[in-house]
């Protein structure tokens, strides 16, 4: 901004960039005439042509490296041909091996909780059973004006046709790609253990603007889904919440488990419990004359659990708001275990957490920026970050799964 006027757009321009280190988000930092520059398709150390896709005026612009001039010892040849600049963004670390994608995350993990909670913490993000591709259970397509199914590319709602998908399940999407679904449409697809695949569409719900944002479903196969974890066989909604990564569900409750240590007969809470899988992992531990409270507030999630867990009468469920549940409790849980959605748990329901005083809290994150968020409020009320370990739940992408246990000081 130079004499109350607006600087040119710096969209369409290619730079030349010194890729600097890597940022929460899928990209690399860069500096570029004194300006940030977040560039996709890029590896710390590397020296790239970026070509600017956003520039909103302000102190930073967002870029794809569309030529590597030095290419970082790491790169690798992505195995699918849209995972390439203003292709497919379902992936993030494609032209990375594996070994290399889990250090990225672990340094963003590092970086969130050392700039949001003040923790300086080595961290190492451990891989899952299975590999990097062939991983993801769980997808939702867009269809295109010709009806063709795809994914989005990269903050846009331009969808890129798919012909497979390499980290999907090997199968599960053959179904949902045949092409002739509704323009404007979209498609769940879930490959459950079973090896059943259950497809969805959402089809736009008709009524012009009142309609817009709305979808009417329609089951073209299955629903219901059959998963194993933490040594039980769940029955719940193909399409509800559970684990994209077959092997996260286990990995994740038997961590739980060990950290939350739940003596017999003693009291425990599950928030945002989903149909009920810490949940039982915590009752096996409290035994019948224990008690776990277990708060979710998707319906369909809570009548899933009841049934699954019908046989562990020490759970009770609560649907609603976890932290309104939590304003009408005065009874003291020993452990609490935390799974919330992306954004974080949020500063009500630490607090409300942390007014029940339980001596230990296992937090189950997919976001490091919310869980770091979280770890800092809870250190205002007395609660200390005592172990963290992470987990590459979604190979590929820029996400990762992390467990942290807290302890009242």
């Amino acid at each position: 901004m130079t004499g109350g006027r607006r600087a040119e757009s710096w969209v369409g321009r290619t730079v030349e960039a010194e890729v600097g280190p890597v940022a929460h988000g899928g990209h690399c930092v860069s500096r570029v005439e004194g300006r940030v520059v977040f560039v996709r398709h890029a590896l710390p150390g590397e020296l790239v042509l970026a070509e600017v896709t956003e520039d909103r005026g302000g102190g930073f612009c967002r870029a794809d490296a569309v030529r590597v001039l030095r290419s970082s010892p790491h790169r690798v040849e992505p195995v699918c041909p849209l995972a390439a600049p203003g292709l497919c963004g379902g992936c993030d670390w494609q032209h990375a091996t594996p070994q290399a994608q889990r250090e990225l995350k672990a340094q963003v993990v590092a970086e969130q909780l050392r700039r949001l909670a003040g923790l300086d913490l080595a961290v190492e993000v451990e891989a899952l059973p299975g590999g990097p591709l062939g991983w993801r259970s769980r997808v939702r397509l867009v269809v295109d004006p010709a009806g063709r199914p795809g994914l989005r590319a990269h903050r846009s709602h331009r969808v890129i046709p798919l012909a497979g998908c390499p980290i999907s399940v090997p199968g599960a999407l053959d179904e949902a790609l045949t092409g002739g679904w509704r323009p404007g449409s979209e498609l769940e697809v879930t490959a459950d253990a079973a090896g059943r695949t259950h497809l969805r569409e959402l089809a736009p719900a008709r009524g012009g603007a009142a309609g817009r944002g709305r979808h009417r479903a329609r089951q073209i196969q299955g629903g219901v889904a059959v998963q194993y974890a933490a040594g039980r066989e769940w029955r719940i909604a193909a399409h509800g919440f559970w684990q994209v990564h077959p092997a996260a569900a286990d990995t994740l409750a038997t961590v739980v488990g060990e950290w939350a240590g739940a003596r017999r007969g003693g009291r425990a809470w599950d928030l945002y419990a989903g149909v009920g899988l810490f949940a039982s992992v915590l009752a096996e531990q409290v035994g019948p004359g224990g008690e776990v409270l277990a708060v979710e507030s998707g319906r369909r999630a809570v009548a899933d659990g009841e049934a699954n867990l019908a046989d562990l009468p020490q759970v009770t469920w609560r649907a609603g708001r976890v932290e309104q549940v939590l304003d009408q409790r005065d009874d003291r849980p020993e452990v609490v275990v935390l799974d919330p959605p992306r954004k974080g748990a949020g500063a009500a329901v630490v607090e409300a957490v942390a007014r029940a005083t339980p001596d230990r809290v296992v937090y189950v994150a997919c976001d490091p920026a919310a869980l770091a968020r979280d770890v800092a409020t809870f250190a205002g009320h007395g609660y200390s970050l005592a172990r963290l370990r992470a987990f590459d739940a979604f190979p590929m992408t820029h996400h990762v799964e992390c467990v942290a246990l807290l302890t009242r000081d």
